[in-house]
């Protein structure tokens, strides 16, 4: 039951993105039509026409359909940023991974392997399941009297590695993603930008006679695709950037950890070094 709560929890997660990201789109293109398009915002409630005076939906609105692409930059952006801080928080534990860390290598100096594989029961998340593997195969192998001392330690090292790989797909799922949106949301704003300039300078074309009001009126307008993702993209950078390195933390505790149980290995049952790659 348990195993399949978990493949049930690893299918939404797997999921996730291709769920988010059209259904995102669809609501930022209704925000962008029925709210920031409505009618009230206009004079005379025509949204071809000016917007009221002060009225900043209208005005955004005017910044034309990119907005909507922008919205749902946005809006992905701060969805992700709230997965990645509920797993990477999860993938944390229950407890200060330094604390944590700091008290399986004081076990390990008293070779109480049992009370520090109860720790990790305790702490869970993603440093304590790989330090728990780890332990277990320690345990397993400590009673094996028939493999060399040399193969153990390449058993118990091996079994560490396979726990992270499977935990580290975890951490970093969906980070591309915010990747990706910094680098695109910048050119998304820009494009918008570009193609208002060009419908603004056109408008004043066919009418024949400058009108300084229309055109600093087109110029305010294309201007809030700049804005829109200028600003998105801050944002992405900003999680990007926080995520990495808490992820670079929890990996670091990971290496930390496995060093301190193959040390600790070599020591009692190995052949007085640490095998290393």
């Amino acid at each position: 039951m348990a195993k399949n709560s978990s493949s049930l929890g690893d299918s939404l997660k797997s999921t996730f993105a291709a769920i988010v990201i059209p259904l995102e789109i669809i609501i930022a293109f209704l925000i962008y039509f029925f709210v920031l398009g409505n009618p009230a915002n206009f004079e005379n409630g025509d949204p071809s026409g000016h917007p009221l005076d002060g009225n900043w939906m209208a005005i955004v609105y005017k910044g034309r359909v990119v907005v909507a692409v922008l919205i749902a930059l946005l809006m992905m952006v701060v969805t992700f940023g709230i997965e990645r801080t509920i797993t990477i928080s999860s993938a944390t534990g229950k407890g200060g991974i330094k604390k944590f860390v700091t008290k399986i290598r004081s076990l390990l100096a008293t070779n109480n392997i049992s009370q520090a594989i109860a720790e990790c029961d305790k702490q869970r998340g993603s440093v304590a399941n790989v330090v728990k593997a780890g332990l277990l195969k320690y345990s397993e192998l400590a009673k094996n009297t028939e493999l060399e001392p040399e193969k153990k330690v390449l058993l118990v090292q091996k079994d560490i590695e396979e726990t992270t790989q499977l935990e580290m797909p975890m951490l970093e799922r969906n980070l591309v993603i915010i990747a990706t949106i910094a680098s695109i949301a910048t050119l998304m704003g820009l494009l918008g930008t570009v193609t208002g300039m060009i419908a603004a300078f056109s408008a004043i074309a066919t009418s024949g006679a400058p009108d300084a009001v229309a055109l600093s009126n087109g110029i305010s307008e294309a201007l809030i695709n700049t804005a829109l993702g200028i600003g998105t993209s801050a944002v992405a950078i900003v999680l990007y950037n926080f995520f990495t390195s808490k992820i670079d933390a929890l990996t670091y505790s990971i290496d930390e950890a496995s060093y301190s149980i193959i040390q600790n290995f070599t020591a009692t049952h190995g052949s007085g070094k640490v095998v290393t790659h």
